[in-house]
């Protein structure tokens, strides 16, 4: 976990833990530490073709019909009925009409042999005769005078019932009932269900998503269908786009706070005779020095290349490219070097800490442990192996074994600054405020020249909802970021945030992190930020070329993940705008109702 993971987090917390409210509603929270905000609708979006009764009998209409009770449900919404229906069979005297006996007969009798075969159709369904209730449907359809919505909407259920299920036969079903009503919600449902089932996961999210908003949001199960194929998607397309993307470092900020989470360490010193390999590898440790990190890495490759000369110093290499190749998200090819460095320099601590965040990194909570155990078996006294066990410990959200570990950390080397910040982060965490405020306290006196103690202590602020007060810290955060070059944008991403949850000011916001974007292009909270800021104003088009740009910067395969989740979930609601223009304004008015 590096020093800027925990603005990071409370974004990245809110994209992951309250998807649902996003998706529902084109927006959900204030977008920190804030709660979420659920649109229910009081009044009803248009329904459908005025003909809602399931397929086992007609209309309801009053509410003793609505409190009937209900045994099961098939997939799609169609009920059936506890008391066992009369056996639906063709007889003889369901013989099919020809077109022309069709022709011949007056529109009214058209209108009431339709309205028979449909009902012989839901009692068809009703005892699961689902292929025999098609074809009732089918000759419905074909006697009918005008196209009806419903007995193509009934056909598509009884598809979807089937064994094996006819997915193609229901979706082109439901693409008929739709043309004649577009706002025809159990259409929709069903065609989002053929398409879930084929796969073709975009498009039934464009369904459910219509089915949820076409519903007032009060449909649970159409809220949890979004979220379902949601996940399916966007899993979907993090493996694609990972298995084709070529690796990169991320943001100058992200490389940034990881490598200042390890205490700095001097130069190896060369042998007498050094080879031009051992050369490289110092000039390469030179410029990562000074935050020349897409040189220092090419730099690292080149000395291995070369050759180097002595083992420690080949142990320092690999344990460098290790770092940038773990960075890149190259976890194997990490794991890979830093095992060879621990094997050349078993006493070379920072790679075992450093195979440990490996171990975290995909999932592995016991060989993280012993990768921390074996750091300590070699030198128990250095202070970076409790601070990063720490900061696992506080992932696994065990805050008073993290505080333990960076006191530990601290009373090891007193002038390494995280272990201050993060100790005052996890006793906060725990409940312990007054003694959380009064380490961040005596950590602003001990470093009045750094920016992270200014920012963090902002952040436990604004979570306490003291904005003025955060603000303050954040701007003093700018003020000392300033003098340097680069500067870290994380405090002017918080600020941004700050002002927003405070004065509900999104233009302020915006500008905090346009101008924090022209320091550092590739900086993922100030991309997700400014998505979701969108995403509060009912600007959805912005928010998805923002969740495409965050999407592009994502560096693990979670990460990438939440990307993907918002903006599949923006291009439905765009879909949604594009298919139903008159209820554009509706929602962008809500999502301004919930910001």
């Amino acid at each position: 976990m590096s020093s800027d993971d925990t603005v990071v987090e409370r974004i990245s917390s809110f994209v992951s833990g309250n998807k649902r409210g996003v998706i529902i509603g084109a927006a959900a929270a204030a977008l920190a530490v804030g709660g979420v905000a659920y649109y229910v609708a009081s009044s009803r979006v248009g329904g459908g073709a005025g003909d809602e009764e399931s397929l086992g009998g007609a209309k309801k209409k009053d509410k003793k019909r609505k409190k009937h009770k209900r045994s099961a449900k098939d997939k799609d919404g169609p009920v059936l009925e506890e008391k066992k229906p009369k056996a639906a069979e063709e007889s003889d005297d369901d013989q099919v009409l020809t077109e022309e006996q069709i022709q011949a007969l007056e529109t009214g009798e058209r209108k009431s042999l339709a309205a028979s075969l449909k009902q012989k159709g839901n009692d068809a369904y009703q005892a699961r005769k689902f292929a025999i209730a098609a074809q009732y449907y089918t000759r419905a359809i074909a006697v009918s005078p005008q196209p009806e919505p419903v007995f193509y909407s009934n056909r598509a259920a009884c598809y979807v019932s089937m064994e094996p299920p006819q997915h193609e036969n229901a979706a082109a079903d439901c693409d008929e009932a739709l043309k004649l009503d577009s706002r025809y919600v159990k259409a929709l449902n069903r065609r989002a269900t053929a398409l879930e089932a084929l796969e073709r996961y975009e498009e039934s999210l464009r369904d459910y998503t219509a089915t949820t908003i076409l519903g007032n949001f009060q449909n649970e199960a159409a809220g949890r269908s979004v979220e379902r194929v949601l996940e399916k998607l966007s899993k979907k397309k993090a493996a694609e786009i990972l298995a084709t993307r070529e690796r990169r470092l991320p943001s100058h900020t992200f490389v940034s706070a990881y490598f200042s989470a390890f205490r700095p360490r001097p130069l190896p010193t060369l042998p007498e005779s050094p080879s031009i390999g051992d050369n490289t590898l110092i000039i390469s440790l030179e410029a990562l020095g000074a935050s020349d990190y897409a040189h220092s890495y090419s730099l690292v490759n080149e000395s291995i290349e070369q050759g180097i000369s002595w083992d420690s110093g080949r142990a320092e290499a690999l344990n460098l490219r290790g770092t940038f190749k773990f960075l890149i998200g190259d976890t194997d090819g990490a794991k890979v070097d830093l095992e060879e460095s621990v094997q050349l320099a078993p006493s070379l601590t920072q790679s075992w800490v450093k195979i440990a965040s490996v171990h975290m990194e995909r999932g592995d909570p016991s060989k993280t442990f012993e990768a921390f155990e074996e750091a300590t078996k070699h030198n128990a006294s250095d202070p970076d192996i409790y601070y990063h066990r720490g900061q696992v410990l506080f992932i696994m959200n065990d805050f008073d074994k993290a505080a333990e570990d960076y006191t530990k950390s601290t009373e090891l080397d007193d002038t390494f600054v995280f272990s201050h910040i993060q100790l005052a982060v996890a006793q906060y965490k725990s409940g312990d405020v007054a003694k959380s405020m009064a380490t961040f306290r005596r950590t602003l006196k001990a470093f009045p020249d750094r920016s992270e103690p200014q920012n963090y202590y902002g952040e436990l602020l604004l979570d306490q909802q003291r904005f003025q007060d955060a603000v303050e810290k954040f701007d003093r955060a700018i003020e000392l970021e300033r003098q340097k070059s680069p500067m870290n944008v994380l405090p002017l991403v918080n600020k941004g945030l700050a002002l927003f949850q405070w004065k509900q000011d999104a233009q302020a916001a915006e500008r905090c992190c346009n101008e924090a974007l022209r320091t550092d292009p590739e900086c993922e909270a100030a991309v997700a930020t400014l998505a979701q800021l969108s995403l509060q104003q009912g600007k959805i088009d912005t928010a998805v070329r923002m969740f495409e740009r965050h999407t592009e910067l994502a560096r693990s395969e979670a990460e990438l993940g939440n990307a993907l989740t918002y903006q599949y979930a923006s291009y439905a609601q765009l879909k949604f705008i594009e298919n139903y223009p008159d209820l554009a304004g509706q929602l962008s008015q809500m999502a301004r109702s919930m910001a």
